[in-house]
């Protein structure tokens, strides 16, 4: 069997309280267009589908929201994968995609963890949230875990500590490499190139080859680098909320 490699770290995030029996709250984009190239996008289906079923497989409850609420768009609607086209032949699933939370309504005191879910739209409107940078920030500065998958680490490059420090500053992570936008021939169309800019807000990015998994655990903040890193990162989010 292939081992994905799983990187640790210390962490200096505050010591956690109980998160027993708290949720983990996914986060999926709500923009729906490749910039102007005008092709369609979304939140990628299997970087959704793969962690939810670590997660619910080890009994930890799950709750969705978006940056717009409702339900958001879809891409990598792959139905020959066997775990998309179990959640997507599920109606609990889908009512649940259907009727997303709007995030800046939500209160990050509720939930264990925050998982940033993948797909090209999350660069569009992840990095200049305020909902995504308060409620990441607050559950951070909780105890709580921070991850996400492939471009969900869009959502980090602007998030700050309360001390006005960015979150990613001195962590080890993994995203989207510069080099796999360039071989998918989205590098001029994305707003910025995700791992290069995670740099600049001072992460020590750790890239695998292009489109093999990589996984990065630094302490309570866990990220991969593609799709085929989904899994894995279900399992270590799902590792480190069962430790607390």
């Amino acid at each position: 069997m292939h081992t994905i490699p799983v990187l640790t770290a210390t962490s200096t995030a505050a010591s956690p309280a109980s998160f027993a029996g708290r949720p983990v709250l996914f986060v999926l984009t709500s923009h729906a267009r490749k910039g102007d190239s005008g092709e369609p996008t979304g939140f990628y289906l299997a970087e959704v589908t793969h962690p939810l079923q670590q997660l619910e497989t080890a009994g930890i409850p799950v709750e969705f929201a978006s940056i717009q609420g409702g339900e958001p768009p879809v891409d990598g609607l792959d139905l020959q994968d066997s775990t998309n086209a179990h959640d997507w032949a599920d109606a609990q699933f889908r009512q649940a995609i259907r009727t997303t939370a709007r995030l800046e309504d939500v209160d990050p005191a509720r939930y264990a963890a925050i998982f940033f879910a993948g797909g090209h739209g999350a660069m569009w409107d992840f990095a200049d949230s305020s909902a995504v940078q308060h409620v990441a920030r607050a559950i951070y500065e909780a105890g709580g875990a921070v991850a996400a998958v492939c471009h969900g680490p869009a959502a980090l490059v602007n998030v700050t500590r309360s001390d006005g420090s960015y979150l990613v500053a001195g962590k080890q992570l993994a995203a989207f490499t510069d080099s796999e936008e360039r071989a998918v021939q989205l590098e001029q169309v994305v707003p910025f190139l995700l791992a290069s800019t995670l740099v600049q807000r001072g992460a020590r990015h750790l890239p695998a080859a292009d489109w093999q998994p990589q996984v990065v655990t630094d302490g309570s903040l866990v990220t991969g680098q593609n799709p085929q890193s989904a899994t894995r990162v279900g399992q270590a989010l799902r590792d480190l909320i069962q430790a607390r």
